[in-house]
């Protein structure tokens, strides 16, 4: 055998080594630690899944967050092994802005935005000038644009993406409407400065409102519902499988059921 044959048979065993090993120790990894935005999506894997993880032999922690960049650099760093907070267009949009390989694993029933006010009992009351704040992260705001042109506030351009639309893709705003934007976690704060208010769901729910108290609930459109994201290379790890069987589970349709009413549910809970 001549020493480069050999040099490439030592270094091939070696590579076959060192993956049967690192397949053993995913097989053997039994601590999850699972990000999430605090409220709802927190309590989902509180309630639900950590229980039903804990029965499979992991140890699970759970790691709250309260805003939208923390968990995602979070989960590629490997201070987490999974998030709940987000959803696919915010997912995709994030991971090539920071370039980071992240994949998503499963839907999860969904609070949708809602309209809230604390001066206004109908959006039928909405006057010239009023004042609405809106989330300021590109994907929530052209869903919180969206329903403002559903409910006949504004209008938009021609062609408009409701995906990425924008205050630059409005086209008519008869009510001269006074649009704020601040970070999503501050919505239900700016209730008391502000005539309407577009709340993310887990925020809303976070800060002591009830879904069945707003205005208006946005309609949820597939791309929307909110998911568990992994690291892509953990994609077919054991605990990862063990993660999605859990949300898909008939126990944790029931928890959905009794603790999550309103929530918009996927598809495998319909």
């Amino acid at each position: 055998m001549t020493i480069a044959r050999g040099v490439k048979l030592f270094a091939a065993l070696l590579t076959f080594s060192l993956t049967q090993v690192s397949h053993a120790v995913d097989a053997d990894k039994k601590e999850i630690r699972f990000g999430a935005t605090a409220g709802p999506y927190a309590d989902q894997v509180r309630y639900g899944i950590k229980p039903l993880l804990e029965k499979r032999g992991y140890k699970v922690t759970i790691v709250e967050f309260s805003d939208y960049v923390q968990p995602n650099l979070a989960l590629a760093d490997g201070a987490i092994d999974a998030n709940a907070f987000q959803h696919v267009v915010y997912l995709k949009k994030f991971s090539a802005d920071r370039k980071l390989q992240l994949s998503e694993l499963v839907q999860v029933p969904t609070a949708p935005i809602g309209i809230y006010s604390h001066k206004h009992k109908t959006l039928a009351e909405v006057k010239s000038g009023a004042t609405v704040s809106l989330p300021n992260d590109p994907t929530n705001l052209a869903r919180a644009i969206a329903i403002l042109r559903q409910i006949g506030w504004i209008t938009l351009k021609p062609n408009t993406d409701a995906v990425r639309a924008t205050e630059r893709d409005i086209e008519g705003n008869p009510l001269n409407l006074k649009l704020i934007q601040l970070e999503a976690a501050q919505l239900p704060r700016s209730l008391d400065d502000v005539d309407y208010a577009f709340v993310n769901g887990n925020f809303a729910l976070a800060s002591g409102l009830k879904l069945t108290s707003s205005l208006a609930l946005e309609k949820i459109p597939d791309y929307y519902m909110n998911l568990v994201a992994v690291r892509t290379v953990d994609l077919s790890k054991p605990f990862v499988a063990d993660i999605r069987d859990a949300y898909r589970s008939a126990e944790f349709k029931t928890v959905t059921q009794q603790r999550f009413a309103g929530f918009v549910t996927p598809a495998y809970q319909r």
